[in-house]
């Protein structure tokens, strides 16, 4: 019997496109949320929803730009009540810590009716070599209101591993993983004023529950980061 598909939505970003990647040499079949796939998926288009989600088995839901903008909870429940209709049966959403919205987003899940797994990570990594950081890493200054507040960076291919983890085994059902890093970082804290007040300066321990091992270090992703040249300009 072939197995029905598993929806990555956010494909091409830095959680989903390591999802996709490790679902593919599991043999899993894929389909890629994006604008540029098809069927496409827009965030900004609903129209677009309905097809994106026909047929398939699970959603991986990264909501783009973030959980933490205001029209978050609005899009998150319209594409509830869409995946539900669809028959959709497990749905995994990517969620931030300490942020009220993102809080919100958990809740609407909850209540969709729809068996469901929550992936609450704190800040990437990533961020430093992959996204809007990079620049000034480069630069030689990375300047943000963080004061003493410290953060346990995640490393996303832990993000992408617990994923494939809940979407593919119905156990995770129900549950809640709080991923972080396995220290705190006495580096730098979220962009947002909201979550830099010290509320997350605690690790969390969903990789190990997920995955039965201990999360990447954030200096061993540093390391890696400055050997592969990601940091040379």
């Amino acid at each position: 019997m072939t197995q029905a598909p598993i929806l990555v939505l956010g494909a091409t970003g830095k959680t989903g496109r390591r999802i996709v990647q490790r679902l593919s040499a599991q043999g899993r079949a894929v389909r890629q949320g994006s604008r540029r796939a098809d069927p496409s998926f827009d965030w900004e288009d609903p129209v677009t929803w309905p097809a994106a989600l026909d047929g398939v088995e699970a959603v991986y839901v990264s909501f783009y730009p973030d959980l933490a903008v205001p029209g978050a909870p609005a899009a998150i429940e319209a594409l509830a009540s869409c995946a539900a209709a669809a028959g959709v049966e497990r749905l995994v959403l990517l969620s931030g810590r300490g942020e009220v919205n993102a809080q919100r987003c958990e809740e609407i899940v909850r209540a969709s009716g729809i068996p469901f797994t929550l992936i609450r990570a704190s800040w990437f990594a990533q961020n430093f070599d992959e996204g809007h950081l990079l620049a000034p890493v480069l630069g030689g200054t990375v300047a943000l209101p963080a004061g003493e507040v410290r953060e346990p960076f995640v490393d996303v291919d832990d993000i992408a591993e617990v994923a494939v983890a809940v979407l593919t085994d119905a156990r995770h059902a129900g549950r809640l993983y709080e991923v972080t890093g396995p220290e705190l970082a006495n580096l730098l804290t979220d962009l947002c004023a909201e979550v830099l007040d010290g509320r997350n300066a605690s690790l969390g321990d969903g990789v190990q529950q997920a995955l039965g091992r201990a999360p990447r270090d954030f200096a061993d992703y540093c390391r890696a980061a400055a050997a592969s040249g990601a940091w040379n300009g």
